[in-house]
């Protein structure tokens, strides 16, 4: 196989792919496995997904792509699922057709099972830390399990040749963490589907909005570990500040604290989970976007908010850090102030002015983060794992 981009000649990989979530599920880690995937096969790699069934699958076998296997429901998420512990199915299947190198995208059983029978046949692993579940228990009661979620992640990253991670502040959280062997491994953004020209008037009349009022929107998952009461107190600060303006919140996404969100934001309104065309569409529409989560690995809904030229206001970590330029093409507050995530939303709107040059700032700087060279990036690391080059020595086997 020949390099696209520099016509050298490399071999290409068999690379399987092991994770609970893929899409159509909607969340972050579903589009970026479904771009990671579609990106090296399109570079000519053999790539075969394992992960759990799904409502809409009419196969229930396997072929040489594609292995599904049973999922259980994930407690407070309803959609996603935990996939089965399958490490004897795993053996045989790479026994017969040996994978040149794994990546792990999820912990739960079905990455576990992964692990223990890809130390046993002596196959190279690379994993992913997608989710901050150690941060996400405390959210749902359970915070005594939190030092157990930690030490159980850092036992299985530690286990494997590699672990990506999405940005400068999560690798550094976790090498606090003494996690090892960790590597950055961004994100990117379809810049031509998230665009401003995707702006809909028709939308923005339907949500009771003219030319000149401002759409104060938020789009991601709407649960507990979002932060998302911060949302409410944001929206109250602006329109006390501008009484005089026409304001109205929109919020795009599902989950399980919408109903309590409805109650708590009747003048809000809510558009439910949206894909493809018509999510780039309300994203375009709206004019300013509120980011309030403080437990993101990444936060792919940044790169959508600011290639559709909106004024994102975030705080200081993961996606925001690393693409926000506090004043030029966003805005952003030390982590966990509230009161300064609310001053940063009114200075966004003191001057129209000030706005709109955010805005462009924000699309020309999105419009350079393509999933290109992260997927040439992955498919690198990927090589780099199972030609030796990043081997564990003297590694703990897997019981």
């Amino acid at each position: 196989m020949a390099s696209a981009d520099t016509g050298v000649m490399t071999t290409a990989l068999h690379i399987t792919l092991i994770t609970e979530t893929f899409p159509p599920e909607i969340n972050g880690v579903a589009n970026t496995l479904g771009r990671l995937c579609d990106g090296l096969r399109a570079r000519g790699h053999q790539v075969e997904l394992v992960r759990p069934r799904q409502g809409c699958d009419q196969q229930t076998g396997s072929d040489d792509e594609l292995l599904l296997c049973r999922g259980w429901p994930l407690p407070g998420y309803p959609g996603l699922q935990w996939g089965q512990s399958s490490m004897h199915k795993l053996l045989r299947r790479w026994k017969r057709h040996r994978p040149d190198v794994l990546y792990i995208a999820t912990e739960g059983p079905l990455g576990l099972s992964a692990l223990r029978a890809a130390r046993r046949l002596g196959i190279s692993v690379v994993s992913g830390f997608h989710t901050n579940f150690q941060q996400y228990s405390s959210q749902y009661g359970l915070g005594l399990l939190t030092r157990l979620l930690t030490h159980y992640l850092r036992w299985f990253h530690n286990r494997s040749n590699l672990t990506l991670v999405p940005s400068v502040s999560q690798r550094l959280e976790l090498e606090r963490r003494h996690f090892e062997r960790l590597a950055l491994l961004s994100r990117g953004v379809d810049s031509q589907l998230f665009h401003p020209a995707k702006r809909l008037n028709a939308l923005r009349e339907q949500w009771g909005l003219g030319e000149n009022d401002i759409a104060v929107i938020h789009v991601g998952r709407l649960a507990p570990e979002k932060n998302l009461g911060l949302l409410k107190r944001c929206f109250d600060t602006l329109k006390s500040t501008y009484p005089q303006r026409h304001l109205k919140l929109i919020v795009i996404g599902d989950g399980p604290q919408r109903a309590d969100l409805e109650k708590e934001l009747p003048e809000a309104i809510f558009c439910g989970s949206q894909r493809g065309e018509a999510l780039a569409a309300h994203y375009a529409s709206g004019d300013v976007f509120l980011f309030p989560s403080l437990t993101e690995t990444f936060g792919n809904v940044v790169l959508e908010a600011l290639a559709s030229g909106l004024g994102v206001v975030a705080y200081d970590q993961a996606a925001a850090a690393q693409h926000i330029r506090h004043g030029y093409n966003g805005v952003l507050a030390m982590p966990g102030d509230e009161e300064a995530f609310c001053d940063a939303a009114v200075w966004m709107l003191e001057e129209n002015e000030t706005l709109r040059c955010v805005r462009l700032n924000a699309r020309q700087h999105a419009s350079r983060q393509g999933w290109a060279a992260i997927i040439e990036q992955f498919e690198g690391q990927l090589r780099g794992a199972c030609v030796g080059e990043m081997a564990v020595p003297n590694a703990p086997t897997v019981p």
